[in-house]
């Protein structure tokens, strides 16, 4: 089987289109919401909400697509909605609009998320699904290069005229569309049983699942309570005397460095074992939050981001390919889907906690603890499973 097929070349075009918009904004969205009178809390309150209905969203609509046998449409509607909501951003600046038009973008993703997963999976066999991911995970992440490089020129030449970015923003999100119209389904398999649907039914498929794949949600879900949002990195990196340029700057050096070495250790999994890779990734992860926690030299830090990447690039695809490879192929987007729903909420909490930690007990306390706790995480992996363990 061709590991890089048409469809797996299509959804990571589609992917990396999308990353290019979101993340042209992510640098500028809380600047521009304090411009238009929003206070830190309230833009707290807006991120916490809207990231709280994709995660939920994401366990509904993937059960949705796997009772349907249906992934395009919903691939499809999902990258729509996020591509809509670019310039709807710049109509109004009333909070309830702004709350409707992130919800809406927000609520893209969790649509998209599990089908467009089972769909990559359905591409792969288990020989080479580390290498697929990670190639989805690579395009994906350049995306996330492109998108704030552009931004940062573009403010070069016309600084503060952030409204224009999100009709700018606009062109590769229509261009993620178009593409995504190209994508067509595999017949799979549906079940004669009809099951009623509800929003939080997917909570259901967490009894049913097979035993390995709650034992591994388990050790990811406690690793997301820990791993908190890239945010504080870049705080750290503000602290250690680079300006708000310099920030967004080494922020496009970690993706960068992601997008870089997904695809080969992704293929590297593919030989060793999804496991082995993954928990080096929480090895490198662990060293990395270490480093922050100890030190304060800004060479220091960004070789920390260096490293960050590499993480980045040895975990986030490797726990997807990891979890479709144990889950049934009729409820891959519900495995997927139930996943990253518990994931997503969880890392509210990791952020919260985070900060409480920054707050009351400083930087040093917050890194440190974040990586004591992967160690924790590192050895329940090593424990928990047999070497054969994909």
């Amino acid at each position: 089987m061709k590991p890089i097929t048409h469809t797996v070349w299509i959804l990571s075009l589609v992917s990396l289109f999308t990353d290019m918009a979101s993340e042209m904004l992510y640098p500028i969205m809380p600047i521009y919401l304090k411009s238009i009178g929003f206070s830190i809390l309230l833009i707290g309150v807006l991120e916490g909400l809207v990231e709280a209905v994709a995660g939920l969203s994401k366990g509904y609509f993937g059960q949705l697509s796997d009772s349907k046998a249906k992934r395009a449409p919903f691939v499809q509607l999902g990258y729509s909605l996020s591509a809509i909501s670019k310039p709807m951003m710049a109509f109004f600046v009333y909070p309830l609009w702004i709350f409707f038009v992130r919800t809406t973008d927000r609520l893209g993703k969790g649509i998209r998320t599990g089908a467009r997963d089972a769909m990559l999976s359905a591409e792969t066999t288990k020989a080479n699904k580390g290498k697929v991911f990670g190639f989805h995970r690579s395009m994906d992440t350049f995306g996330a290069v492109l998108g704030p490089a552009l931004a940062l020129g573009y403010l070069y030449f016309y600084p503060e005229d952030y409204i224009n970015l999100f009709y700018i923003a606009f062109i590769p999100g229509v261009l993620a569309v178009i593409a995504s119209f190209l994508l067509k389904d595999k017949k799979v398999e549906i079940s004669s049983e009809k099951k009623k649907i509800s929003f939080f039914s997917f909570i259901n498929y967490w009894k049913q699942s097979p035993a390995e794949y709650r034992k591994v949600v388990i050790g990811l879900l406690f690793f997301a309570l820990f791993n908190s949002s890239d945010v504080f990195l870049l705080l750290k990196a503000k602290e250690a005397g680079l300006d708000d340029t310099w920030v967004i700057g080494i922020y496009i050096f970690y993706n960068l460095i992601y997008a870089l070495t997904a695809y080969p250790l992704g293929s590297f999994a593919d030989k060793i074992g999804l496991k082995k890779m993954f928990i080096f990734g929480l090895i490198i992860f662990s060293l990395v939050y270490f480093g922050m926690g100890l030190t304060t030299n800004l060479y220091a830090i960004i070789a920390l981001f260096f490293g960050y990447g590499i993480y980045a690039a040895a975990t986030e695809g490797i726990s997807k390919a990891w979890i479709t490879n144990i889950s049934k192929d009729e409820n891959t987007a519900t495995a997927v889907g139930t996943y990253t729903a518990f994931q997503s909420i969880i890392a509210m909490a990791a952020s919260v906690m985070a900060g409480l930690l920054w707050f009351y007990f400083g930087a040093s306390v917050a890194f440190i603890v974040t990586a004591i706790a992967t160690v924790l995480v590192i050895l329940y992996f090593v424990g928990n499973f047999s070497a054969t363990t994909n």
